[in-house]
């Protein structure tokens, strides 16, 4: 074991130095090369910046203004006939906009409910086995000018379903 953590230490330099030393065997330079991709990636920083602050926004106004309280005690109350506790739906529908406002309730379930609980073990494992879909999208399509999404939200919405499921059989096995 004690090897695999001396490798971990020493993965991501031997993967910047071995970028560096095949861009100078193939008389690259690679300083501006590097520059150019820095650039690049700052002006798509800059192209999203709206559309961040857009879904932040958004997350703030649900969650102040109590709307996402209401649906989540409505979908909870069948939530619980399947097997997960309804006090992790506002946590699922957060996290399908933003990971670290999913990461603040998740802090807060922990506080109520404990780390070790059922639920703090299942909203443990379904925020490692969910996406955000809606910021992914938002960012992806943007940045690739895609107009029409197709079939990516639904199959988006029945990967998570299927996270979600993932987590109450894994959170019981762990129990």
């Amino acid at each position: 074991m004690n090897i695999l953590l001396y490798l971990s230490d020493f993965i991501v330099p031997f993967i910047i130095l071995s970028i560096v030393v095949y861009g100078l065997l193939m008389k690259i330079n690679v300083y501006e090369t590097f520059i150019k991709g820095a650039k690049s990636g700052f002006l798509t920083v800059i192209r999203l910046m709206p559309t961040l602050i857009g879904l932040m926004a958004a997350v703030g106004v649900l969650r102040a203004s109590g709307f996402l309280d209401v649906i989540a005690s409505a979908i909870g109350k069948f939530s619980g006939l399947i097997g997960f506790p309804g006090e992790l739906v506002p946590l699922t529908i957060v996290k399908m906009f933003s990971s670290s406002a999913a990461t603040g309730l998740l802090l807060d379930i922990f506080k109520e409910f404990g780390t070790d609980s059922r639920t703090g073990l299942i909203a443990s494992v379904s925020l490692c086995c969910t996406e955000t879909i809606f910021y992914t999208m938002s960012v992806y399509y943007l940045t690739a000018g895609v107009r029409r999404s197709r079939y990516t939200l639904a199959g988006a919405l029945l990967a998570t379903f299927a996270g979600l499921a993932a987590s109450v059989f894994l959170a019981d096995l762990m129990l």
